[in-house]
């Protein structure tokens, strides 16, 4: 698994911010919008399209993605979608994108021209896509067995978060009830949902993130969309041993 983006909706650096992280000369500290990618037996699985997406797949030369599979339909988790336009020459077929019915309305109606029935100017003029739908139910996709874990993101809003074997990518979250954190058991390595040092409306902050990592348990506590808040390194030297900030482009063994 490589850890493609880990910055929150805006990114970091934030567009007019001269704060210490945002001027970091640490590279750990320049965070893309939040996606990863699973290099699994029969292909790559791209988690999510942020808009920061081809700059991800060049900086990390991914030449190649066989799916996608979205945690929900926020911008900063799909507007990278037309970036999926050259797979289908790679491929041979429409790009599958595997997603909730919410989520794939948002894309449809965001990205209206790649399902228009009027003829294109062009053969690659506008992304080639096929929806194949999921829910709470287990599904595979490319060989790989996958748990769905319902996350609420928000007082009024829920996604998904993943389960593969003992790894799980669990982003844009600030509530997991009981019986869905008993599906997070066991884990060797655990991605997580980390905003800032203060409470969020709809994200852990970073003692509320830490909380449930120690309620789990897992070998490995990894955080995610994070904010121009928390400096990497200052960040790290104060947290629990086991858990960590992660950083664009790490890299995760799946066992």
């Amino acid at each position: 698994m490589i850890i493609l983006g880990t910055g929150t909706s805006v990114g970091v650096p934030a567009i007019g911010c001269n704060c210490p992280v945002c001027t970091s000369k640490d590279p750990r500290d320049n965070r893309t919008r939040c996606s990863v990618i699973l290099g699994l037996e029969q292909g790559n699985l791209l988690i999510d399209t942020p808009p920061d997406l081809r700059q991800q797949l060049l900086r990390e030369k991914i030449g190649l993605v066989h799916a996608v599979l979205f945690t929900h339909e926020h911008a900063d988790h799909v507007f990278g979608l037309d970036d999926l336009r050259l797979f289908p020459f790679y491929l041979g077929h429409a790009v599958p994108l595997y997603c909730e019915a919410k989520v794939e309305a948002r894309i449809r109606k965001s990205f209206d021209y790649a399902f228009s029935d009027k003829p294109h100017t062009h053969e690659g003029a506008a992304p080639q896509l096929e929806f194949r739908s999921i829910s709470v139910e287990p599904f595979e996709i490319l060989g790989q067995h996958f748990m769905p874990i319902r996350l609420r993101h928000g007082p009024r809003f829920e996604v998904l978060g993943f389960r593969f074997g003992n790894v799980a990518y669990c982003t844009d979250t600030n509530g997991i009830t009981d019986e869905n954190l008993a599906k997070l058991e066991g884990l060797d390595v655990l991605v997580l949902d980390a905003l800032r040092p203060r409470p969020h409306v709809t994200h852990f902050s970073l003692d509320e993130a830490v909380a449930v990592a120690e309620k789990l348990n897992p070998k490995r506590t990894i955080f995610t969309h994070i904010s121009h808040e928390l400096p990497y390194a200052a960040t790290n030297d104060r947290l629990p041993t086991g858990m960590e900030l992660g950083y664009d482009g790490m890299r995760v063994p799946l066992t």
